[in-house]
């Protein structure tokens, strides 16, 4: 029998985990629970002074990026989540859904599968 997949984004880690004890009961070979985000690294813990702290860009300073290079930190900073100015709306349905549930199911439960993550609140 051949295997599927869902990937579904979530809201909440606590909405993540109830849409994952629900397809339990159906047998899903393989589950997992990952918080993500549009840039690397943990973000920033500590209050940094932009005129004398030392920083590598202004991505860093702003959005908590760990990034690799300098050009990374420079092109994320371009991002209009960068000058804190941004409403947060446009066409991406995926803002705000940090909690990304993976899970591989044999396909005779893939459709179920879908209706329980969409009933949890997930977008798929």
């Amino acid at each position: 029998m051949t295997e599927k997949n869902v990937l579904a984004y979530f809201k909440s880690r606590e909405d993540a985990e109830g849409a994952a004890a629900k397809l339990k009961a159906l047998r899903i070979e393989d589950m997992r629970i990952d918080e993500v985000g549009r840039f690397p690294g943990e973000g920033i813990d500590h209050v940094e002074n932009p005129v004398n702290a030392d920083f590598p860009s202004l991505g860093y300073l702003t959005l908590g990026g760990d990034f690799t290079d300098r050009n990374a930190g420079i092109l994320a900073a371009a991002d209009v989540s960068a000058s804190g100015m941004s409403a947060g709306g446009g066409e991406d349905d995926t803002m705000g859904r940090n909690f990304l549930l993976t899970a591989v199911m044999s396909e005779d439960v893939h459709h179920q599968a879908l209706r329980v993550v969409q009933e949890s609140g997930g977008l798929v």
